[in-house]
C-alpha cells in the first residue's frame, strides 16, 4: 500500500495488537527488522507477529485485495535470513497520520 487514504483505513479498521504492530514499524522507516527484534522491541513473546499477521489476512484480503500497508521480505530474501518486516516512509507517515485522528 502506499495510498495514505488507505493506510489509514486499514489503521482504523485492524486489531490493536496490528496498531501496535504498525505503530512500532512507523518509527524506524526504511530499516527491515527480524521479527524477534520487532517483538523484543515491543515486549511480545515470540510468534505474536506471525499471529498478527495470520489475524489480520482475511481483513487483508477481504478489503484492500491482499495489499500490506508495510514490507515483509522472507528468510531467503532478507539480510538476516529470517522474515523481516518495515515500513517505507510513506507508509510510515500515513500510519502517524492515521494515529493522531
Amino acid at each position: 500500500m502506499d495510498d495514505p487514504e488507505e493506510i489509514a483505513r486499514f489503521h482504523d479498521r485492524c486489531s490493536d495488537l496490528m496498531r501496535e504492530l504498525l505503530d512500532v514499524l512507523a518509527r524506524t522507516p526504511d530499516r527491515p527488522r527480524p521479527f524477534p527484534e520487532i517483538e523484543d522491541a515491543i515486549g511480545w513473546p515470540r510468534r505474536r507477529i506471525a499471529s498478527v499477521l495470520g489475524g489480520v489476512w482475511r481483513l487483508r484480503t477481504a478489503e484492500f485485495g491482499g495489499r500490506r500497508p508495510y514490507r515483509l521480505l522472507d528468510e531467503r530474501n532478507s539480510e538476516s535470513g529470517r522474515w523481516e518486516l518495515w515500513m517505507d516512509r510513506v507508509q510510515a507517515s500515513a500510519v502517524v497520520a492515521a494515529r493522531s485522528r
